[in-house]
């Protein structure tokens, strides 16, 4: 028997369970994947241990940049919605055609301060007192809801505070001398007409004012009035109110530059330049002082 059959026969009974007892035999060992290995140096290793602790570790990782990033994103939203832009929904009528019922406007917070108003505008503002209507006390929300709705106004997509607000368009600055209607039923500022493309009239009314009017607006004030003139109630329909129907520059939340909802209303909102050009240099040009009237003479006086 050769040394080739002689391995070949001890192989084979090393893999027979029920060898004879007391022949020697040699018996083969299987290494378990899940045992720890030794080293050449005699430490020990737990390959699948470590790459369980690096799943483990690589998991946490994810779940931890997640988190902060979604913290960054509501911090930024919340800055920018404080000091730069804000969502509002549209309640009324007031604006048509311009703004309609539902409508969502981004509102530029950055005025008057950064930018000043101009005429034209379109600006969001606090009920400078009695403007509107009372609001009934809402109903409880449900905690979850409540939360999600906080956290939503946080980055500034919802408003739920719309319903303490109005939006108007500014007519008149602090200086001007508004006037309404002249005889073709067109309203004036500082003397000159206006004519005005955004203003929305039932058919075969050409007045843009039911109300006529002659005011000039105080310091620090706007006075402003919807599209919808017939249907809305703006600094003409308040002069009984506190601050005679203008509006102080504190109360101004921002400028409205643009529908962002529904989608197929979405549009820049004009200022519409033209229909106020000429009126700043108007307001800054003095109208002329009357001639005096030549003082009559004795002999005149003492004939009348």
């Amino acid at each position: 028997m050769t040394d080739e059959n002689a391995s070949t026969d001890a192989d084979a009974d090393a893999a027979t369970s029920d060898a004879p007892t007391g022949t020697a035999t040699a018996t083969r060992i299987f290494p378990d994947p899940d045992a720890a290995s030794t080293e050449e140096d005699g430490s020990v290793s737990n390959d699948s241990g470590d790459e369980r602790d690096k799943r483990k570790r690589g998991f946490g990782i994810f779940v931890r940049d997640v988190l902060l990033i979604l913290l960054a994103a509501i911090v930024i939203s919340f800055l920018i919605k404080t000091f730069l832009i804000r969502s509002f929904y549209i309640p009324s009528e007031s604006m048509e055609q311009t703004l309609l019922i539902n409508d969502r406007i981004i509102v530029n917070e950055l005025t008057p301060e950064l930018m000043p108003i101009e005429r034209g505008d379109i600006v969001v503002f606090k009920d400078p007192g009695g403007w509107l209507d009372p609001m009934p006390q809402p109903e409880q929300q449900n905690p979850v809801v409540a939360f999600f709705d906080w956290l939503l106004s946080v980055v500034g997509l919802t408003a739920p505070d719309s319903n303490d607000h109005l939006v108007k368009r500014v007519i008149g600055l602090p200086g001007d001398h508004v006037v309404c209607c002249n005889d073709f039923g067109q309203m004036s500022v500082n003397g000159v007409p206006l004519d005005e493309p955004y203003v929305y009239l039932s058919e075969g009314i050409t007045k843009v004012s039911k109300d006529d009017f002659d005011i000039t607006v105080p310091e620090d004030s706007l006075w402003v009035m919807g599209d919808n003139r017939y249907n809305s109630r703006d600094s003409r329909l308040n002069r009984d109110k506190p601050g005679n129907g203008f509006i102080p520059f504190d109360h101004v939340v921002g400028r409205a530059i643009l529908i962002s909802w529904p989608v197929e209303r979405w549009t820049w909102l004009d200022n519409y330049p033209l229909t106020f050009e000429g009126v700043e240099e108007a307001q800054e040009s003095p109208p002329p002082a009357a001639e005096p009237s030549p003082s009559p003479s004795p002999a005149e006086s003492a004939a009348g």
